[in-house]
C-alpha cells in the first residue's frame, strides 16, 4: 500500500546540480547521485492512483507506481526488477527522456507531479551498484539468426530481446564504438559513457556480437545479410540533418549542422582525437534551434569556452505552465523549458526567424541577421509572418543549425532491400514491424522519424517480439507499443 498522505508530507524536489563554475570546466554529468532518502521521500508521493495515467504517458507502459512504492519501502532489489521488467535501460531513459509519465501524473492536475525521472534512473544507478544488473543468457539457442543494423537505443533492446529469446544476434555499427548517438551525439554532461559501456559488457555476457566499423550497404550488402542471417532489423536512426540551404549565406565557413559539432567534440572528450575541427572557444557564437539538440550545442559552446552564446527560437516564448485550453492534461504541454545549459550562460530569443547569414571579403560568417516573426497555423498550415523593421544583426564567429532532422539518411542498403522512404524521410512498415522487403524490419527514428529515446526502446522491443514471431519461435515478447503507436500529444 502506497503512503496515503505522501503528497501531503513532500513537496516536489530533485537533487542539486553540480555548481555551474564547477561543472563546466569538465565534462561529467550535470547530476550528481541523488541521496537515497530524498529518493524515498519523493517516490512516497506516489498515489498509487486507482487509474495511473502514467503508465499510458510512458511509450514503454513502465510500471511506475510499483517500483515508486517498492523504493518508499527500500527494496532496491524488487524495484530494479520492476523497472527492468519493461525498460532495457533505465539508467538511459533516467537520464535523458524529458519524462511525458510525468505530464501525465495524476497529481500533477493539482499540485507538481512526482518525480518518475529521478527515481528510476537512482533504481538504475543501486540495480548497477549493488550487483542487480546481471547477464541473463537464454537457456536454449533456437538456431535462429538475427542481423541489427544500427546500435542506437532501438537496436540495443531489440538485441537484447532476441539474444535472452535464444536467437544469435549481430549487430552492425558503421562508427568505431557502439551506442549511435548515445555514444558521440549526446554530450557527456548528460550521459557519461561508461554507463553506456556498462551496458554493453551485460549484452555481450548474454552472446550479442557487437562488429563495428562496418558500413551496411557497402562493407557488407543486403545480399549478404539474406544470405547469413533470418531475419533482419533496420535501425539506423535518422540522421539526416535539416539544413537552411535556401537561406542566403549558408555557404559562408563557420556554418554547421549541429551534429557536425557535437560529434566531434564527443571524440574529443572520449580521448579519440586532440581537436575537433569546429571549436567554440572564444567565438560568438549563435545557434539555431530551442529544443534539445540546441540545448546540448550550447552546453557544450561554453565547456569550450565560448565568449558568447545565442540560441534562436522561431517560435514565440512559451508559458512557464500548462495551458489547458490549449494543451489539456494529460497530453504534452508546450511549455518553457529550461535545460541546465540555460543556467550556465548565454542569452536566448524568442520569436525570431534567421533571414541571412552575414559574411566577410574572406568567406566568414560574421552575423546573422534576424528579424522577428509571428507563427501562426491556418487551416493547418503553418504561416511565418515577418514583422517589417525588425531586422538587426547579432554578431557571430559559429553558427550552429539545430533545426531537426528529416529522416533517416539514403542509405545504399535501402536500394539493395528495393526500400524507399516515405514523405517523412523514415521506413514505413506494417503491424508487425515489417517493411515492403519480406524478412527486414524496421524500429526506432529509422521508422518512427528523430524522437524520444524512450520510443526507440519502446519500438525495439516490440520490433523483436514481431521477428521472434516471423522467426516461428516458443513462447512471446513483450511488445508494449503497436507500429502505429501515437504519443498522448498527437
Amino acid at each position: 500500500m502506497p503512503d496515503p498522505n505522501g503528497f501531503l508530507r513532500y513537496e516536489r524536489q530533485l537533487p542539486k546540480r553540480r555548481p555551474v563554475p564547477v561543472r563546466i570546466r569538465d565534462w561529467r554529468e550535470v547530476y550528481p547521485p541523488a541521496g537515497e532518502e530524498l529518493i524515498r521521500d519523493q517516490a512516497t508521493r506516489c498515489m498509487d492512483c486507482g487509474i495511473p495515467f502514467c503508465h499510458e504517458g510512458c511509450p514503454l507502459g513502465n510500471r511506475i507506481p510499483d517500483w515508486n512504492d517498492l523504493v518508499r519501502t527500500g527494496a532496491w532489489g524488487a524495484a530494479a526488477e520492476a523497472l527492468h521488467a519493461t525498460n532495457n535501460f533505465p539508467e538511459f531513459t533516467g537520464r535523458l527522456c524529458p519524462a511525458p509519465c510525468e505530464a501525465a501524473c495524476v497529481l500533477g492536475i493539482a499540485d507538481d507531479p512526482v518525480t518518475i525521472k529521478q527515481v528510476e534512473v537512482e533504481i538504475a544507478n543501486h540495480a548497477f551498484a549493488l550487483g542487480y544488473v546481471r547477464p541473463q543468457p537464454a537457456g536454449v539457442q533456437s538456431g535462429k539468426r538475427v542481423a541489427v543494423v544500427g546500435s542506437g537505443p532501438a537496436g540495443l533492446a531489440a538485441a537484447q530481446q532476441l539474444a535472452r529469446a535464444g536467437h544469435a544476434v549481430t549487430v552492425f555499427e558503421r562508427d568505431d564504438r557502439i551506442g549511435g548517438l548515445l555514444r558521440y551525439g549526446i554530450p557527456d554532461f548528460k550521459i557519461e559513457k561508461h554507463v553506456v559501456d556498462a551496458r554493453l559488457e551485460q549484452m555481450i555476457a548474454e552472446g550479442v556480437v557487437f562488429e563495428t566499423g562496418v558500413d551496411v550497404g557497402t562493407d557488407v550488402t543486403a545480399d549478404d545479410l539474406r544470405e547469413r542471417f533470418d531475419a533482419v532489423l533496420l535501425a539506423a536512426g535518422a540522421l539526416a540533418g535539416r539544413d537552411a540551404t535556401s537561406t542566403p549565406g549558408r555557404d559562408l565557413n563557420g556554418v554547421h549542422l549541429a551534429m557536425e559539432h557535437l560529434v566531434p567534440a564527443n571524440r574529443v572528450v572520449a580521448g579519440l582525437s586532440d581537436t575537433t575541427p569546429i571549436d567554440a572557444a572564444g567565438k560568438h557564437v549563435v545557434i539555431i534551434g530551442g529544443g534539445d539538440t540546441g540545448a546540448d550545442c550550447l552546453g557544450v559552446a561554453h565547456r569550450q569556452g565560448a565568449a558568447n552564446v545565442i540560441q534562436l527560437d522561431q517560435y514565440p516564448l512559451p508559458s512557464e505552465v500548462r495551458v489547458d485550453a490549449l494543451h489539456p492534461w494529460p497530453t504534452w504541454p508546450v511549455i518553457l523549458r529550461n535545460y541546465p545549459a540555460h543556467e550556465e550562460g548565454g542569452d536566448r530569443v524568442f520569436g525570431v526567424a534567421v533571414q541571412e547569414f552575414v559574411g566577410d571579403d574572406a568567406g566568414n560568417v560574421t552575423a546573422v541577421r534576424v528579424a522577428d516573426v509571428v507563427v501562426e497555423r491556418v487551416d493547418g498550415v503553418r504561416t511565418v509572418t515577418i514583422t517589417p523593421g525588425s531586422e538587426r544583426d547579432l554578431r557571430a564567429d559559429l553558427v550552429l543549425l539545430a533545426i531537426g532532422f528529416e529522416g533517416t539518411e539514403q542509405q545504399p542498403f535501402l536500394d539493395q532491400f528495393g526500400l524507399t522512404r516515405n514523405r517523412r524521410g523514415a521506413l514505413d512498415a506494417d503491424k508487425t514491424w515489417q517493411t515492403a522487403a519480406d524478412g527486414v524490419f524496421v524500429a526506432g527514428d529509422m521508422h518512427r522519424g528523430a524522437s524520444l529515446i524512450v520510443w526507440a526502446i519502446a519500438e525495439g522491443r516490440a520490433a523483436a517480439a514481431a521477428i521472434h514471431d516471423y522467426l516461428g519461435a516458443d513462447g512471446n515478447l513483450p511488445a508494449p507499443v503497436r507500429a502505429d503507436a501515437q504519443p498522448l500529444s498527437a
